[in-house]
């Protein structure tokens, strides 16, 4: 059973956000590095990566920013596609960032179970999932993310 004053210290959306995704990178050492330290250079904070093998060696690099430096990590992104022979660059500002803190939030299944089962009662689809050891955090759409964010307060039992 989960004590919500105990384990969940705050429940948050961020809908100023945009997601890049860089298609078909070749997947091999220094990849992300190259990516990554290109954007710091230019002092914008990188939120969320996630990076899935395909086939071939080839692989896709989804991030978040905030929507303030969407222009700027659109450009050093497309850049580097173009450096490295990615196959595609896209954003998507239509997205919200819902999160879940608390204190060490990962050890207790039960939260991340309850905070699946919101989403999935709301119909809303996740675009990405990254987790530490007090956040669960979930890229959805920012169309339902009022709804999603309802839906959690009431599976956790919160006002």
């Amino acid at each position: 059973m989960i004590n919500n004053e105990s384990i969940i210290k705050a429940i948050t959306i961020d809908d100023e956000i945009v997601k890049i995704t860089v298609m078909e990178v070749p997947d091999r050492p220094g990849i992300a590095f190259q990516l990554f330290s290109a954007i710091s250079k230019e002092n914008v904070r990188v939120e969320s990566i996630v990076q899935n093998v395909h086939r071939n060696n080839l692989c896709d690099i989804t991030f978040t920013v905030s929507i303030e430096d969407e222009e700027k990590a659109l450009k050093i992104t497309q850049d580097f596609a173009g450096e490295i022979g990615a196959s595609e660059v896209y954003s998507d500002n239509n997205v919200a960032r819902l999160s879940v803190i608390g204190a060490a939030i990962v050890a207790n299944s039960q939260v991340a179970s309850k905070f699946f089962k919101a989403l999935y009662e709301k119909s809303v689809n996740i675009q990405m999932i990254s987790t530490s050891e007090d956040k669960i955090s979930c890229v959805i759409d920012k169309s339902m993310s009022k709804e999603a964010l309802k839906q959690i307060y009431l599976e956790f039992e919160m006002r």
